[in-house]
């Protein structure tokens, strides 16, 4: 792990990437594994408040087994809190709320990243959430999180559907939308100018904080490419001894030159016991 954080910070100076705009390694605990045009249709009523979404309490248990731990205020959800607040701090201190999670490749755990995020969120009532699920070629959050949605995104998305129809809500305060199957041209949706336009439909009528979007693979596609420059930055996952250096860099200076490169989560660490105490097994040192 050593030795990868010297290469990227090599191969950052060669780029002559300043230290502010230079992407901060973060390290979460070995526990977490990954894991259109407009409708013919009439446009729905506006949407309605933020209560009248329809509530979803998800297994505690079942989300433990998918390592989405963030729910429950313990030491498995610690290295996710850390990350949480320090996403959070960055982004109300420059104006932000669009927030994009990709990754190099697929399986790196970016959506059991983007679950975890979004769900800590439930544990602070006066804020709002969103989930967007963008990854609409492979969808894994509700197979994730444990629900089967009664509408697609895509139909929310094209105007179809109301939001807080299409929506499931968590603790009254977090708000998931999430893909009922793979779509069959995603760029064409991602691309679309009604989405865009409904996405600032939601912002206007439901004030959230954060707008957590759940995007595909960077290196595998042109869906992340096509979406990225409409957020205020960017998250990159990570999978430690898989992932290369080359891969890192490669997204990085795509997506600094897209949006605001918040940061690199390096996900499935493996790090040596301690006897430190808590803390020490809280944040993986050793």
């Amino acid at each position: 792990m050593e030795k990868l954080q010297k290469a990227l910070a090599k191969a950052r100076e060669q780029r002559d990437i300043s230290p502010e705009s230079s992407a901060q390694t973060l390290i979460l605990d070995k526990t977490l594994v990954d894991s259109g045009a407009p409708s013919s249709h009439a446009k729905p009523a506006e949407d309605e408040g933020w209560d009248s979404i329809p509530p979803f309490s998800p297994d505690l248990d079942g989300l433990a087994h998918k390592h989405i731990l963030s729910m429950q205020a313990d030491r498995r959800a610690t290295p996710f809190d850390v990350l949480r607040t320090k996403i959070q701090l960055i982004m109300q201190k420059n104006g932000w709320r669009r927030l994009a999670v990709t990754s190099p490749t697929a399986a790196c755990g970016k959506t059991t990243l983007a679950c975890n995020l979004a769900l800590g969120f439930t544990r602070q009532s006066d804020l709002r959430a969103v989930l967007m699920e963008f990854d609409l070629r492979v969808p894994n959050i509700a197979n994730a999180l444990g629900f089967a949605p009664e509408y697609d995104i895509t139909e929310m998305l094209a105007g179809q559907i109301r939001f807080t129809d299409q929506a499931v809500g968590v603790r009254g305060n977090v708000a998931i939308c999430a893909a009922k199957h793979p779509a069959p041209d995603p760029t064409a949706t991602i691309l679309s100018r009604r989405t865009h336009e409904r996405l600032s439909e939601i912002e206007a009528a439901h004030a959230p904080n954060v707008m957590i979007f759940d995007l595909p693979p960077l290196l595998l596609g042109d869906d992340t490419r096509a979406f990225i420059k409409d957020v205020d930055c960017a998250l990159l996952v990570a999978k430690a001894e898989t992932t290369t250096v080359a891969q890192i860099d490669h997204c990085e200076r795509e997506i600094a030159e897209q949006t605001n490169m918040l940061g690199v989560v390096l996900n499935q660490c493996h790090f040596a016991n301690t006897d430190n105490g808590t803390y020490a097994a809280d944040y993986g040192e050793g």
